[in-house]
């Protein structure tokens, strides 16, 4: 799955101070070993709290670690990113993607009302 040059950035500066253990993972014990599950859900909760205003954290938005790939593919959407290009992207059929992100997809209606508009040949907005 591709990742935006931020996200890239944040990684390089991961591996250079911590690098990896010999199966290339990026995440591991003092000893190198394979992190338990409850570290990463202990992590987790806490970047939530951080992140999150107290309404969301006590939502179930982005609750399961898992989560953040949704989280990925609606911001995508809500990006502009067409629905064919974010579904390669996640590994989905545009079928698939529309049924489970469809009703992600939101706050657009003015930018699609502009571009219908434009492609019409119109370029003032009706909504003055």
């Amino acid at each position: 799955m591709p990742i935006p040059p931020p996200l890239v950035r944040l990684l390089r500066e991961h591996l250079k101070e911590f690098g990896t253990v010999k199966d290339g993972r990026l995440f591991f014990t003092v000893r190198g070993n394979e992190m338990p599950a409850s570290s990463y859900l202990r992590a987790w909760k806490q970047a939530r709290e951080l992140g999150l205003v107290p309404d969301q954290v006590s939502s179930v938005l982005a609750f399961r670690l898992y989560d953040l790939r949704h989280a990925g593919v609606s911001q995508w959407l809500n990006s502009g990113v067409p629905a064919l290009r974010a579904a390669a992207r996640a590994g989905h059929s545009v079928d698939v993607l529309l049924k489970i992100y469809a009703k992600c997809i939101d706050g657009q209606e003015q930018e699609m009302n502009d571009r219908i508009m434009q492609g019409l040949g119109e370029e003032d907005d009706l909504t003055d």
